[in-house]
């Protein structure tokens, strides 16, 4: 098992910035990438970014490259999210998820670990 716990969420105006944190605990030792993924009000939750635990390749929405960097730390057993230029469109609950799948890490399905979520709300 794997515990993940969000934190860093809150509100900031547009084009300001916003770094949200996730911290893993348990049987790390097995997972092979971590992904944030994000739910907006009335919307299917939507892949974010996602990053490989021992290499560090990191993966893209279309919507958020250039303005988000994803980020670990091994030691720490942790995963960031830096939010740049931020925009009323990115205000949603994000969530931190854990998978030991090395395929599709942009799809929700193969995570099988999941946070309880930190909610950001941008600012027009």
């Amino acid at each position: 098992q794997v515990q993940l716990v969000e934190s860093g969420g809150g509100l900031v105006q547009a084009g300001g910035s916003l770094r949200v944190s996730c911290a893993a605990s348990g049987r790390t030792s097995s997972t092979y990438a971590m992904g944030w993924f994000r739910q907006a009000p009335g919307k299917v939750r939507s892949f974010v970014a996602a990053i490989t635990w021992s290499g560090g390749t990191t993966y893209y929405a279309d919507s958020v490259k250039g303005r988000f960097t994803i980020s670990r730390d091994n030691a720490k057993n942790s995963v960031y999210l830096q939010m740049n230029s931020l925009k009323p469109e990115d205000t949603a609950v994000y969530y931190c998820a854990a998978t030991t799948i090395a395929t599709m890490i942009y799809n929700g399905l193969v995570y099988d670990y999941w946070g309880q979520g930190t909610q950001v709300t941008v600012s027009s």
